[in-house]
This record gives C-alpha cells, sequence and structure tokens, in this order.
C-alpha cells in the first residue's frame, strides 16, 4: 500500500512539472508590445488635380505688372499633362534660401525650368480658363504683363489660323511682373465672353509664360473639351488672385 501511494506522490508532481513547462514555452505573457510591421506613410502629399479654381486663396509674391507687349508664334512644345517644370503644381518642392525680392525679379525673367504650368476650368463658369503658373525654383524671378496665348487645333499642321485673345491696352509700370517661391502668377481666358455660338474646331490652348523672354520651342499645349466654342476670346494680366485675374480679363480690348 506505501508503494502505490508514494508512485501515485511521483507521478502527480512530475505531470506539474510538464504542464510548467509546457506554458513556458508557449510564451503565455500578452502583455508585451508586438510589432506591426511597417508603418504606413500618411504624411505623403497627395497628387495634384486640375479642379476647378475658386476666386480666392491664390496668393502671389508681388502685385505689380511687367513685361512688353507680346507676339505669339507656332507652338511646338506637346504637353499632354496639366504641368510641366520642376516640382508640383503647386511648387511644393521649390527650394529655399534663394532671393526673394520684387529687385531680383525685375532683373532676372523666369526660366521654363523653373516654372510649373497648369490650364483649368475656372469654378463657376462655362467658358473661362485659368492659366496658374507656378514659381518652383530657389528664386523670385520675372515673368512678362501676360502670358503669350493661342487657340488652334491639335493636330493642326499650319498655325497660322490659330485665334490670338485680346488683351488689356496701356501696359506700363515695373519691368516685370514678379513672382516669389512657391508662388503663382494667374492669369484668366474667356474663350466666348458672349457665349454664342463661336468656333468648334478647336480643341487645344498654347500657352507661352513668358513671350518676352522665352522662345517659342518652350509652349505648352493643354487640350480643351470637345464642347469648346471660341469666339472673341480676353485674356487678362498676371494678377496675384483667381478674383484679380478675372477683372483684367474684363479690360481686355480697352485701351
Amino acid at each position: 500500500m506505501s508503494t502505490l501511494r508514494n508512485r501515485t506522490t511521483v507521478l502527480a508532481a512530475a505531470t506539474t512539472a510538464v504542464l510548467a513547462l509546457a506554458l513556458t514555452a508557449c510564451g503565455g505573457d500578452d502583455s508585451g508590445t508586438k510589432s506591426a510591421g511597417p508603418a504606413k506613410n500618411d504624411s505623403a502629399p497627395a497628387a495634384s488635380t486640375s479642379g476647378s479654381a475658386k476666386d480666392t486663396g491664390t496668393t502671389t509674391g508681388g502685385d505689380t505688372t511687367g513685361g512688353g507687349d507680346t507676339t505669339s508664334g507656332g507652338s511646338t512644345a506637346k504637353n499632354t499633362s496639366a504641368s510641366k517644370g520642376g516640382g508640383t503644381a503647386g511648387g511644393s518642392s521649390t527650394k529655399t534660401g534663394g532671393n526673394t525680392s520684387d529687385s531680383y525679379a525685375y532683373k532676372h525673367p523666369c526660366k521654363s525650368g523653373d516654372l510649373s504650368v497648369r490650364v483649368y476650368p475656372r469654378e463657376g463658369s462655362a467658358t473661362q480658363h485659368v492659366i496658374e503658373v507656378n514659381n518652383v525654383g530657389a528664386n523670385s524671378c520675372g515673368l512678362s504683363y501676360f502670358p503669350q496665348v493661342s487657340l488652334g487645333a491639335a493636330k493642326a499642321s499650319d498655325h497660322s489660323s490659330d485665334i490670338r485673345p485680346a488683351v488689356p491696352g496701356g501696359l506700363g509700370g515695373a519691368p516685370a511682373y514678379p513672382v516669389k517661391p512657391k508662388t503663382a502668377a494667374i492669369a484668366v481666358i474667356d474663350l466666348n465672353p458672349s457665349g454664342a455660338n463661336g468656333l468648334t474646331w478647336i480643341n487645344e490652348m498654347n500657352v507661352l509664360a513668358d513671350g518676352d523672354h522665352m522662345p517659342n520651342a518652350e509652349t505648352q499645349n493643354f487640350e480643351l473639351g470637345p464642347d469648346v466654342k471660341v469666339r472673341d476670346p480676353k485674356l487678362g494680366l498676371y494678377r496675384s488672385t483667381v478674383a484679380e485675374a478675372v477683372s483684367s480679363m474684363k479690360q481686355a480690348g480697352t485701351s
């Protein structure tokens, strides 16, 4: 009887030891920190869109205009996207620490590589488009009074019949329109101010940010919608906001 009782005691002790070892191997403590894998990059910038523009909220580094009258030429640089130039449409990749004075801009015309050009419909208008020229360079630079614009057919071999918009007259003042880094110069064009029947074969807008200093080869081409009708278009001067650019556009054709 004593032998049987001893065997039972030994067996119970062995079973307890086995259970303790099993619990230790399973790592039963859930209070520790667990790895969640690589973190998501929630701070990455959103992609730029070509949405409609409101009349407020866009500012530039200067409110004076300058430059001289421009003449348009044939467009050769095809641009199928909404922007061209270094950085993003909003200028978020602009370098810092450059010269941002207006006096510097007056002496240094903008270069195409330091600009990002966008063209998109103006919100609330069926005929107006916004031309937004962003300075994505490190320094301020100067633009002419207004962009050089023509309207034509994308597949045309001869652009001599392209339409040029009317612009405001009586220009004068500063030698250039200054654009600080991370800011934009804005011009508005109305393709059909009267809303009457117009030309329907036009499907492309050709834009040269500075017709005074840039060659025609740097003209960018922007596709227009299929229902566009062009008649007596008007183009305003570069301004700091869409609202100011619209006001300038309405003065086109006047001296």
